[in-house]
């Protein structure tokens, strides 16, 4: 152990990137052990590391006593008081040994000890610098399939990008290279596990802020984000100044800066819509391209019903439903979507269905002559139930005005339809 460790021990640190003290620490434990077991346990020993002359050095303790009954911990008092003439009874003298005469099983026992702990530490190291890296992107390279699971290389370590947070459109190869989302780190029997996401909400985040300045600034925030990755994807986005768009901003000049963002998703199309905290107005714009007549809002069951034109239903809903599935992750509230004439029908059968027998009867009967009516007296309906307050059971508001533009639009088809009879008749 003649051998000054300190440019070995130097090197270490800086290829392996551990703390000294780490690597110190290790070398005593390793060294501590080798010699505990050439000594089978039986005396008390220390290993110190000697930076003056790079070596780790091991001192034996025994306790001093005027009668010896353990030689491998006591030392007679004549004999402890030549090797230092200050030593009392009781006193405990340490003793400088001689390392090398280790043997070569304890020099191994020595090595294997100093690998593990290099390990370990190497492990810990991995672990402190990517647990404060949550929820950041990083770049890697595809280095093999394991049972659908991706094992991607990061540098200094491997990370796991399982078959669920992968995109069902997206294939890789050995060699690709991978921008992903940073989802856990966890330690595990093996050392740390880092798991990779390309489907969380939070990769969308990430790459707006890498393509956004004001959104990497503050001055824009994503509020809410839902996403069917791979295929849409919804944002809210709100302006902290009220100077900066913030639709804009995140679209940047002529596309540019979403165009990026879909390309490294892909091609998943992405909507933007401006946050606002009123809920209604809210799911107004995350119904987008959908235009919205009117909103019903239940507080409490955290509800929305959404009125949209009929010939808006099939793009409110979107394909499989996928429009108002995303408006409904991004607002957090359940909603329900109808078509104006269907909301109509359900108000008018709401209406009618609180009577009695006569005059549920006295409604179906009024509906049916509706059906039956000519434009003119259509328009004469709705004039005279308007004037004589013939509608007067309906609710106040939005309900009356539904019920009242059904019934508009019902005279403009009988009109419609007169006017092609003459035209046909003539």
């Amino acid at each position: 152990m003649n051998i000054n460790l300190n440019h070995i021990i130097d090197q270490v640190v800086k290829d392996k990137g551990i703390d000294r003290g780490v690597l110190v620490e290790a070398l005593e434990a390793a060294v501590l052990s080798a010699a505990n077991k050439k000594y089978r346990n039986t005396r008390d020993l220390e290993a110190h590391f000697n930076d003056e002359i790079g070596e780790v050095e091991v001192f034996e303790f025994v306790t001093v006593v005027e009668e010896v009954e353990n030689s491998y911990q006591e030392i007679d008092l004549v004999e402890a008081q030549e090797i230092d003439p200050g030593v009392e009874v009781g006193d405990s003298l340490g003793m400088k040994m001689d390392a090398s005469s280790f043997s070569r099983i304890a020099a191994q026992t020595a090595k294997q000890v100093i690998i593990q702990k290099v390990r370990e530490a190497e492990r810990e190291g991995v672990f402190n610098e990517f647990k404060d890296r949550l929820g950041e992107l990083v770049n890697g390279i595809v280095r093999r399939y394991e049972r659908g699971d991706l094992i991607i290389d990061l540098g200094r370590t491997e990370a796991l990008l399982p078959h669920r947070e992968q995109v069902p459109r997206e294939n890789y190869r050995q060699g690709d290279r991978v921008r992903a989302y940073i989802s856990d780190v966890r330690m595990a029997t093996k050392g740390p596990q880092i798991i990779l996401s390309r489907t969380h909400p939070g990769l969308l985040i990430e790459l707006f802020k890498m393509e956004v300045p004001e959104v990497s600034e503050g001055i824009v925030e994503i509020k809410a984000v839902s996403r069917e990755p791979g295929s849409r994807a919804k944002i809210a986005v709100f302006s902290n100044d009220p100077d900066v768009d913030p639709i804009g901003a995140c679209v940047g000049m002529r596309g540019a800066r979403v165009q990026n963002v879909v390309s490294e998703l892909r091609g998943e199309k992405i909507d933007i819509i401006n946050w606002t905290p009123d809920i209604a107005r809210f799911a107004c714009s995350a119904l987008s391209p959908a235009e919205v007549t009117r909103v019903y809002v239940d507080n409490e069951e955290e509800s929305l019903e959404m009125i949209v034109p009929d010939d808006q239903l099939s793009l409110a809903i979107g394909k499989k439903g996928q429009n108002v599935r995303l408006a409904a992750k991004l607002t957090g509230w359940k909603i329900d979507i109808m078509s104006e004439t269907r909301a109509a029908e359900a108000e008018l059968d709401e209406l009618t269905g609180g009577g009695s027998k006569d005059d549920d009867a006295e409604e179906t009967e009024s509906a049916d002559l509706l059906s039956a009516m000519t434009a003119k007296d259509a328009i004469a309906f709705i004039k005279t139930a308007e004037s004589e307050e013939q509608l007067t059971t309906m609710a106040e508001g939005e309900t009356r005005v539904t019920v009242t533009r059904a019934l508009e639009a019902r005279a403009e088809e009988l009109v419609a339809d007169d006017n092609a009879a003459d035209e046909n008749a003539e």
